[in-house]
Formats: structure tokens, C-alpha cells, sequence
């Protein structure tokens, strides 16, 4: 991929803390995590640190079970320990054997495939659950829809499930391509219309997320799924202006019918 982000990398001498307090002023504690790490490198697009204050804040200081796909050399594993605080129950799966060196220290760590059901399940059930799940794995197509088909399902109401590095939908080596039918953000639109099934007669196209998507929010790279269960719509009128104006309306008819 690094030949392809060339053209986006910081510049070396770039001030990061002014940069991020310019662009996002109103970042949070993710700023100093981010800008202030010493520990294991941690390697972020920039506008995804507002991003995780957004939809990770409301997990601060709580039992959050917090699942990561990609561990790489640990860095995000001991931000995300930072952020969440010392209750987050807090695993990271990668396919690289080394990784499992990290278990036990920000974060249990568990080696697989994240396109393996069966691996996943036992992760989850390893973990008691699931909250949050933050997929920053392989960036291939078919590995994302196999894990979000796999681990949707498996998520807590209420839960929220992120996917970030979404460039790749529009690069081949990674299975995308802008026309190509795998590209991910075809299946957004599946997503989207299935969460309207109410309003058109199109069958499902994503059974394993039915009924439980009840937000979906796209942002550069970014795609964020919330779960919980999705009512079915149902409109109501309420108001002593909603009955004034029917009873002008009901007062106009009779008057017309008066006149005749």
C-alpha cells in the first residue's frame, strides 16, 4: 500500500501537535495519546483521531469489550488501553504469528484469520462479548465482508462496529476497484437499502446484519455500522396545532360545501 500513500505523508519536520489542534480543535485526550506515544509505533490517518473521540468517547472509563482486527507491532492495542482505561476488556487478532509477543500487555492477543467464522466466534466467546469491534486488518475486500458477516451478528446491541482504511475499495491488489462490484461501498448501499426494506419490495441482500442496523455513517476511509434493533417505522400526530389545523380544514370544506 506504502507506494500509493507517498503522496499523503506528513512531511518529516511537520509540527503534528499544531497540525491536529488547527485542523481539529475541539480533539480530545486522542491527541495526546497520539502525539505524545513513546511506546510501539502507531501509524493513523489524521482525521481519524476526532473520529474514534466521536463514537469510542461514550466506552471511556467503562467495561468496554473491544475487539481489534490487526495488531501490527502493538502501538494501537496500548493507546486503546489508554483511552478506554483499565476495565476495557480489550483483545486484538492478527494473522502474524510474532504478534502473539504482545499478548498480556496492553490487550490479550489471539493469532488467526480474520476471515475465519469459526476463529472469531471463539475470540468473542473468549471474551464474554462483544461491544466495539475496530476492523484495521488486511483492507481486503472479501476479508471485510467475511468478518462483518461473522461478527455483526455476534455484536452487542447498542455496540458499534468501525472500518477504516476504506481507500482500498478503489484499489485492485486489494480486491476493490472505483466500477469493480466488490468495491465496499457497494455493499454500503446494500446496507442502506435493506435498513428501507420497509419502503420497497427488493429482497435482503445482507441477511446476517437484518433488522439491527439502525445507523451507518461514511467518512473518508471510513464506515462506522451501529447495531440494535431496528422497529418498525411508525408515524404518529400529536398537538393542539395539528388539531387546529384540521379543524380549519374540516370548517373550509363545509364552507365550500355551503356556497354551492
Amino acid at each position: 500500500m506504502s507506494h500509493k500513500l507517498d503522496k499523503f505523508r506528513a512531511p518529516a519536520d511537520l509540527d503534528l501537535r499544531a497540525e491536529l489542534q488547527a485542523k481539529y480543535p475541539h480533539l480530545g485526550d486522542m491527541l495526546e495519546l497520539f502525539v505524545a506515544n513513546e511506546g510501539p509505533a502507531i501509524n493513523k490517518w489524521h482525521h481519524y483521531l476526532p473520529l474514534y473521540e466521536r463514537y469510542f468517547g461514550q466506552w471511556r472509563g467503562k467495561p468496554v469489550r473491544f475487539l481489534e482486527i490487526g495488531v501490527a507491532q502493538g502501538g494501537s492495542l496500548a493507546v486503546w488501553r489508554k483511552f478506554f482505561g483499565p476495565q476495557a476488556v480489550l483483545f486484538g487478532i492478527d494473522i502474524l504469528e510474532d504478534c502473539a509477543r504482545l499478548n498480556g500487555i496492553d490487550g490479550q492477543v489471539r493469532i488467526g484469520s480474520q476471515d475465519d467464522p469459526a476463529f472469531l466466534r471463539s475470540v468473542v466467546a473468549e471474551m464474554g462479548g462483544v461491544d466495539v469491534v475496530l476492523d484495521d486488518g488486511s483492507h481486503m475486500m472479501a476479508h471485510i465482508e467475511a468478518s462483518l458477516d461473522a461478527l455483526f451478528p455476534l455484536l452487542e446491541a447498542g455496540g458499534t462496529y468501525m472500518i477504516e482504511d476504506l481507500h482500498t475499495s478503489y484499489w485492485r491488489r486489494w480486491g476493490g476497484g472505483l466500477k469493480g462490484k466488490p468495491n465496499f461501498f457497494n455493499s454500503v448501499r446494500a446496507i442502506i437499502d435493506d435498513m428501507h426494506h420497509w419502503y420497497h419490495d427488493g429482497e435482503i441482500q445482507r441477511p446476517a446484519l437484518q433488522d439491527f442496523v439502525v445507523g451507518l455513517h461514511v467518512h473518508d476511509s471510513i464506515v462506522v455500522i451501529d447495531k440494535d434493533v431496528a422497529h418498525r417505522p411508525m408515524n404518529s400526530s400529536v398537538g393542539i396545532r395539528d388539531s387546529r389545523q384540521a379543524a380549519a380544514r374540516r370548517q373550509a370544506k363545509s364552507n365550500r360545501a355551503g356556497e354551492r
